[in-house]
């Protein structure tokens, strides 16, 4: 298979040479929205979504019927600090866990008829300890990049990205601080429940590891100093995503924090992407507020998993039947007032 790009200067043309929706299919799903036997405006943030959807699908009677879930799976050398409450064998645990259907996003991403796929990036390989060096090498980041861009099946009507990976928090805390600044405090959050001890300890890592590479380049350049395969790989789909017109919805604070990297290098380039939910990670909300991104669902999770997300295909399938199967005024012969 022909590579999209192969180093980071050719991602990030790729990027720039991403189109918007199309113009046309909004205005036509607006002017139905109108006629839709229901006062203006009565179904709120549902019309938005819908409209938003039918943009980048180009219609405007749009339907959700080939959801695709991918959680990716990557380790990091920094979790070797302590910076978790479990230890990284966990993170080849739980893909075994994923692949055998039995974590919590089998059964979300059954619950709302979506494809699951897994992928576990170079597990016996952690990355590097962004204290002491990049996490990935370049060809190590672009590699990871592809994984994630190669793993859109382009029949996809909406994209989730996941993750799983002991230490990532830490990675994002990392990444959202160099990308908006603040103090480690700001970002940093107990993961997977660290104690008070842990807790500072994982702050120190992270002020460390900033200090050390902020302000080396942009969001892609951040990530492959700070980041972790996984994070590349949501950044490769969320990419992939775009260039195919799929709608993507965010999980939470590391898939966001991966999605702000992209952000920070291409303006823009989220526009394709709705936050599925605010997570109970404390420095999720202020990262989506710095995104723009106003969350579907707040339902206090902190799984990750692709978890949040995967609750948000529901609220997009009934936004998308609201605008594309229900009765005109015209149609059902109900006076328009």
């Amino acid at each position: 298979m022909t590579q999209a790009f192969l180093d980071m200067n050719g991602f990030r043309t790729l990027l720039a040479a991403q189109q918007g929706p199309n113009a046309q299919a909004i205005a036509a799903a607006q002017s139905r929205n109108a006629q839709l036997t229901k006062p203006q405006g009565a179904l709120g943030r549902l019309e938005d979504l819908a409209i938003w959807y039918a943009g980048w699908r180009g219609t405007d009677k749009p339907t959700v019927t080939a959801p695709q879930i991918i959680v990716f799976a990557g380790n990091h050398g920094v979790a070797a600090q302590g910076v978790s409450a479990f230890p990284s064998d966990v993170t080849a645990q739980m893909v075994a866990n994923f692949r055998n259907g039995g974590a919590a996003i089998n059964q979300l991403a059954s619950a709302f008829g979506a494809r699951l796929d897994v992928h576990a990036l170079s597990l016996e390989t952690p990355t590097a300890d962004f204290t002491k060096d990049a996490a990935m090498s370049e060809e190590m980041f672009v590699e990871a990049l592809q994984v994630g861009w190669n793993a859109v099946d382009p029949v996809t009507d909406v994209l989730v990205t996941g993750e799983m990976g002991i230490g990532n928090t830490t990675s994002a805390a990392a990444l959202a601080l160099a990308l908006f600044g603040g103090s480690a405090e700001d970002w940093t959050g107990r993961g997977t429940g660290v104690d008070d001890a842990g807790l500072i300890n994982k702050t120190r890592v992270v002020a460390a590891g900033v200090a050390r590479h902020a302000a080396k380049g942009d969001g892609l350049e951040t990530l492959r100093r700070l980041g972790g395969r996984e994070l590349a790989a949501m950044a490769g789909a969320i990419a992939r995503a775009r260039a195919e017109n799929i709608p993507v919805i965010l999980d939470g604070f590391i898939c966001c924090a991966a999605a702000a990297c992209l952000a920070n290098t291409q303006p823009g380039i989220l526009d394709h992407c709705v936050a599925g939910h605010q997570s109970a990670e404390g420095a999720h909300a202020r990262l989506l507020h710095l995104l723009d991104k106003m969350p579907l669902l707040d339902l206090g999770l902190r799984l990750g998993e692709a978890s949040g997300g995967a609750l948000a295909i529901g609220v997009l399938k009934a936004a998308t039947a609201c605008l594309s199967d229900m009765a005109t005024f015209a149609e059902a012969g109900v006076s328009a007032g």
